[in-house]
C-alpha cells in the first residue's frame, strides 16, 4: 500500500463502521480505568469481613468495628493500588504488541496514522475489540479522525495510564517525529525495551512466587494459632478481653501484625 493511501473504514466496538472522521468523542482528562459496581461491592465485603475477623480474633466484640474502620479504608486502599498495578501490567504487555504491530504496518509501506489504524485490526484479533489497548487505539484513531495530533493523543494516553513506558515511547516518538527521525526503527527499539523490561518482570514472578505464596498462609497462620489454642484450651485468653489492660495489649499486637503484613507485601514487591 502507497504511503499516503487512507485506509478503509474499519470495525469499531459495538458493531459501527467508520472511515475518515472516525469518532467524535474527545476522551482528554477521562479516568484511565474505571472499576465497576462488582468489583466495588466485592472490596467492600471483603474489607467488612475483614473487619469482623479481626473484631473475634482481638477482641470478642461487635462494638469494636467502628474502631477498625481504619483497617477497612488501608485495604481499600491497598486492594486498589494492586488492581491498578495488575492493570498497567497488562496494559505494558498489550501496548508492546501493539507497537510491534505500528512497526510491522510501517515496513509493509503503511503511513504512521495508518499503521496505528491497521494495529487496531490487529490487536483486536489478538486481544478482543474490548480489550484495554483497543479501546485506546480506538481513542487514538478517533482523534485522528477530528484531525488532533498522534504525538499528544499519546502522550495522554501515556498520562492516564500512568505506564512509565507509554510515556517514555510518547516522548521519544513525539522528538522523532518532529526532528525528521526513523520512526520505524524509534517504534522498534521502543518496542524491544519494553519486551525485555515485561520478561524479566515475568521471570523475577517466577522466581517469587514460592515466597509470595508463603508470605500470604503466613499471614493467616497466627489466626489459626489462636483459633486451635481457643478450641483446646477454652478460656486461655478470656483475661486479654474486656478489660482496658487486654484491650490495650491486643491493640498492640493488632498493630504489630498489620506493619509485619506491610512489611512482607514490600519484601515480596520487587519492581524492575
Amino acid at each position: 500500500m502507497a504511503k499516503n493511501e487512507k485506509m478503509p473504514g474499519i470495525q469499531l466496538p459495538g458493531g459501527r463502521i467508520r472511515g475518515k472522521g472516525y469518532g467524535k468523542k474527545d476522551t482528554r482528562g477521562k479516568t484511565f480505568r474505571n472499576r465497576n459496581l462488582r468489583e466495588q461491592w466485592k472490596d467492600i465485603v471483603a474489607g467488612a469481613g475483614i473487619m469482623a475477623i479481626l473484631a473475634f480474633f482481638f477482641y470478642r466484640s461487635v462494638w469494636s468495628m467502628p474502631f477498625l474502620l481504619p483497617v477497612y479504608v488501608l485495604y481499600r486502599r491497598e486492594a486498589a493500588k494492586d488492581k491498578d498495578e495488575k492493570h498497567q501490567k497488562e496494559t505494558s504487555v498489550q501496548f508492546k504488541d501493539a507497537i510491534l504491530a505500528v512497526s510491522a504496518n510501517q515496513k509493509a509501506g503503511y503511513s504512521v496514522e495508518n499503521s496505528f489504524r491497521q494495529s487496531y485490526e490487529d490487536m483486536g484479533l489478538l486481544y478482543g475489540k474490548g480489550s484495554i489497548i483497543c479501546r485506546e487505539l480506538y481513542t487514538i484513531i478517533s482523534g485522528l479522525g477530528n484531525n488532533m495530533i498522534l504525538e499528544d493523543m499519546m502522550y495522554d494516553f501515556g498520562r492516564r495510564s500512568g505506564v512509565e513506558e507509554i510515556m517514555e515511547f510518547a516522548q521519544v516518538f513525539a522528538a522523532a517525529k518532529r526532528n525528521g527521525g526513523n520512526l520505524t526503527e524509534v517504534i522498534e527499539r521502543s518496542a524491544s525495551v519494553i519486551e525485555e523490561k515485561v520478561e524479566t518482570e515475568k521471570e523475577i514472578q517466577v522466581l517469587i512466587s514460592a515466597k509470595k505464596l508463603e508470605q500470604k498462609i503466613m499471614n493467616i497462620v497466627p489466626f489459626g494459632i489462636l483459633l486451635y489454642i481457643s478450641a483446646t484450651s477454652k478460656g486461655f485468653f478470656d483475661v486479654l478481653y474486656h478489660n482496658p489492660a487486654g484491650i490495650m495489649i491486643m491493640t498492640a499486637c493488632l498493630a504489630v501484625y498489620i506493619a509485619s503484613v506491610f512489611l512482607s507485601r514490600k519484601i515480596v514487591n520487587i519492581e524492575v
